[in-house]
């Protein structure tokens, strides 16, 4: 069943335990590489074809993240804007997402695999929400 929400349980106190969604993981992943400059924007990845280009509204999508009991990896599709070094800024969006995901919910995060689905010439076919008319 695809859409089974798998969460972390973290144990807590006398108070009860903090359940953490996948989603949750996905969508603090995707903000935070959302953030680096020269990401123009993410995709659904290979299922999601390179014409469904996501905005701001569904980061989620474009992150596909196995989150374990204590550690996660995360897959990362992006478009990044022409000009911009791709080798500069997948590390970057590593060292963002590694840090913004372990910050928020304690996990270990073992890899961000960055995956660049295309190169973005500019904004004159884009509509509000950043995807491609």
């Amino acid at each position: 069943m695809e859409d089974q929400i798998n969460q972390l349980i973290i144990k807590g106190n006398d108070s009860g335990s903090v359940k953490i969604s996948d989603e949750v993981v996905k969508i603090i992943a995707g903000m935070a590489a959302m953030e680096i400059q020269g990401v123009s924007g993410m995709t659904g990845g290979i299922a999601g074809g390179l014409a469904e280009k996501l905005g701001r509204k569904n980061l989620s999508r474009g992150v596909k993240a196995e989150v374990g009991e204590q550690e996660a990896t995360i897959d990362i599709f992006v478009i990044v804007e022409y000009g911009a070094p791709i080798k500069d800024v997948a590390c970057q969006i590593q060292t963002k997402v590694k840090n913004a995901v372990e910050s928020m919910t304690g996990l270990r995060v073992l890899e961000v695999n960055v995956n660049v689905q295309g190169v973005s010439f500019g904004t004159e076919n884009k509509d509000e929400d950043g995807r491609i008319k």
